[in-house]
């Protein structure tokens, strides 16, 4: 049986395959190799979350953390009474307590990576594939011997891999740092043989974050062509002239993603029937696809950008730097690395861009069925765009009521929900506009894009 024109635009803007035609993504088996900072890029962190492929610390990087390992411990026996959070100090609230240097190997021995203080709550957990992702950008902070622990230590890491990996509730995140959803992804870490300093690169920083925006930056642009192909379906169903979209405009604007949001619907346009309506006859949802699909554009590439910034980032605390000429032994630098400052903004920004499109696919919808207002998805998408509206409230810094230590917390774990949620409501109204202008086109006779 012939699939008609709105069936196949109903698939394309879900993001599907047609019947029989979809073919399941394969990764090839191979290993990642890291050998230094510059090995966690978006695409190793694809094939590590998506693909499924092992971690393999390099020889570059074992030979980096040992030779950093053996500079720390000199640091560290050149005066055991210094601060160094973690080591000569207790950790969180307790960081007052000072460890005296016979009790600081046995200190390193006894911390405990779970407890009463890992348990999540609400909101489900995530998906098997973040949490691989954000093993794969704990080990950013180990490769260049920065993480102040020997190789063993993030082999360790790089082999929870093989899994079976721990649930990681989304809503497990209230604390300043990270620790706590770490806690979880840390259930099955061999604890044995820890020595100083090894405990804090493994629980401290902020992996979770880059994980999360690198998750969602991989879906993102994906999700905006769907948008830009649907889109550009409405406006040959309504008609539009293409002077609405022309080149010039991108030019006078003088907003490079405004112009590639612009091509965009000149390319998708291409194939389809002219527009039959004069300018004037156009509603301005129609008029100003290309200035918000350019703020789309603008939103995915800070998200991308965020999540390449923070994959390779260093985020220890304490983090060591290396000898030289001013610090023979090194440092030993207590950080806030532990707060990613980049990743929710970006994904605040996000959710509130596929809110407008939500939005902008509703009033494309009304104009459509402006001759048989009744039958509508009037409502359905109403609620689409309210539910996206309400997702795209940004996600700010927490305060931490009573916490003299950890008197904020991390908003990235909020900032990633809301933007799933409105990039979900945006999936859902793509797919009605999908059909509804198909219908419309298929009715007319007229030739559409082609939804491939």
């Amino acid at each position: 049986m012939a699939i008609t024109l709105r069936a196949k635009w109903e698939f394309a803007a879900a993001g599907q395959a047609l019947p029989r035609q979809q073919a399941e993504a394969t990764f090839p088996s191979m290993t990642v190799v890291v050998n230094g900072r510059d090995d966690f890029t978006l695409e190793n962190y694809r094939r590590v979350s998506e693909g499924g492929e092992p971690v393999t610390i390099g020889p570059r990087a074992r030979e980096a953390m040992a030779a950093a390992r053996a500079d720390f411990l000199r640091l560290l026996e050149s005066d055991r009474t210094q601060f160094i959070y973690g080591v000569t100090s207790s950790f969180g609230p307790r960081v007052k307590v000072t460890i005296p240097p016979e009790q600081q190997r046995e200190h390193a021995r006894g911390f405990e990576f779970r407890g009463n203080w890992a348990r999540g709550f609400g909101g489900g957990y995530l998906d098997e594939r973040v949490v691989r992702g954000i093993i794969f950008a704990r080990l950013a902070n180990f490769v260049a011997g920065n993480s102040k622990a020997r190789p063993v230590i993030a082999e360790r890491f790089a082999a929870l891999l093989d899994g079976p990996l721990p649930p990681v509730p989304l809503d497990g995140e209230v604390g300043a740092g990270e620790v706590l959803p770490l806690a979880h992804v840390l259930r099955d870490f061999p604890r044995d043989g820890i020595e100083e300093g090894e405990a804090n690169p493994v629980v401290n920083g902020s992996p979770v974050s880059a994980a999360l925006a690198a998750d969602a930056a991989l879906r993102a642009a994906p999700r905006l062509d769907r948008a830009e192909r649907v889109l550009a379906l409405s406006a040959a169903a309504f008609g539009v002239p293409a002077d609405a979209y022309a080149e010039e405009l991108g030019e006078l604007w003088g907003d490079e993603d405004e112009a590639a949001a612009l091509a965009a619907l000149r390319r998708h346009l291409a194939s389809a029937s002219p527009g039959r309506r004069q300018a004037g006859q156009v509603p301005a949802s129609f008029l100003i696809l290309g200035r918000v699909l350019g703020q789309a554009h603008r939103a995915v590439a800070g998200l991308t950008e965020a999540a390449r910034v923070s994959l390779r980032s260093v985020t220890d605390n304490p983090v060591y730097v290396p000898p030289d000429a001013a610090h023979p032994l090194g440092q030993a630098l207590s950080t806030g690395g532990f707060h990613n400052a980049m990743a929710y903004p970006a994904l605040n920004a996000l959710a509130a861009a596929w809110a407008d499109l939500t939005l902008l696919i509703g009033r494309h919808v009304t104009a459509l069925r402006a001759d048989d207002p009744a039958a509508g998805l009037g409502s359905e998408l109403s609620a689409l765009a309210e539910e996206a509206r309400a997702a795209a409230m940004p996600t700010l810094l927490p305060a931490a009521v009573n916490d003299p230590q950890d008197d904020v917390s991390s908003p990235v774990f909020g900032a990633y929900r809301r933007e799933a949620t409105a990039a979900e409501c945006l999936d859902g109204a793509l797919s009605l506009l999908a059909g509804e202008a198909s219908r419309v086109l298929d009715a007319a006779g007229r030739k559409g894009p082609d939804p491939a």
